[in-house]
């Protein structure tokens, strides 16, 4: 299936590694033009050079006001043209109610909520017909995940603004789409794994609760990205995509 995605440019975020950088490559599989960001700037310049001739790495933090702007500018200057973006952020620090402190919750709200809430406002500006918004967010969009306070807190009010965009972008011919992953193997969930007494059974307790009975790859999620940005999704829009393997029961 062509997904149409042939010189069309996009915005990753957070493309250095994990999600992110899942879903740039399957982008530039497919034939887009990528603008890679993420903060360090050599892990910046790595991504993009493994990537190829069609992605430009640019180091950039979320929780900057003035990166929106540089981002979108540097996918025209670089590429000739602005598409669309995939918002998509570390995830906070974990902990329980009592143990997250007020400078995490603050450096998580720049970053992950007001970062994304700027970003996904300056490419609304910018995007004509047919451009693309998406956002990764995680399941705790439905249900909270237990030791991931601060993500329970900020993931559902960014997808309820997701929502919000969707609303108000759908005349101009702009969509706005959500993905919803959960376990994925990924540095982030394995380094979570970790912070059990037993990393190993965690993880076989994980799998047995997924009715597909293992941990998504980061390239399926990336394929699943990629198709909801493309074309071929052209009437997708306001929605909020579950990508873990069936564990979520609900409609």
């Amino acid at each position: 299936m062509d997904l149409g995605l042939k010189d069309r440019v996009y915005v990753v975020t957070g493309a250095t590694r994990g999600l992110g950088n899942a879903a740039a490559r399957e982008l530039a599989a497919d034939g887009a033009k990528v603008v890679v960001t993420g903060r360090d700037e050599k892990s910046v310049a790595d991504a993009a050079a493994e990537l190829g001739p069609n992605a430009v790495g640019v180091a950039a933090d979320n929780a900057d006001p003035e990166s929106a702007a540089r981002l979108i500018n540097a996918a025209r200057e670089h590429f000739g043209g602005f598409d669309g973006v995939l918002i998509s952020v570390g995830g906070p620090a974990p902990g329980f109610v009592a143990d997250n402190t007020d400078e995490q919750w603050q450096a998580a709200f720049e970053s992950v909520f007001l970062g994304a809430v700027r970003l996904a406002r300056a490419a609304a500006g910018e995007l004509e017909a047919g451009g693309v918004i998406g956002f990764v967010l995680s399941g705790s969009v439905h249900e909270p995940i237990p030791g991931l306070t601060i993500s329970n807190g900020l993931r559902p009010g960014l997808a309820g603004f997701a929502k919000s965009l969707a609303d108000e972008l759908g005349p101009r011919g702009i969509r706005v789409v959500g993905l919803l992953p959960a376990r994925i193997d990924t540095d982030r969930v394995r380094e979570l794994d970790g912070l059990s007494a037993d990393p190993e059974a965690t993880r076989a307790a994980n799998e047995a609760r997924i009715p597909l009975r293992r941990y998504g790859r980061p390239d399926e999620f990336g394929r699943t990205a990629a198709f909801l940005l493309s074309p071929a999704a052209s009437y997708l829009s306001g929605v909020m995509l579950p990508v873990d393997g069936g564990i979520r029961h609900g409609f």
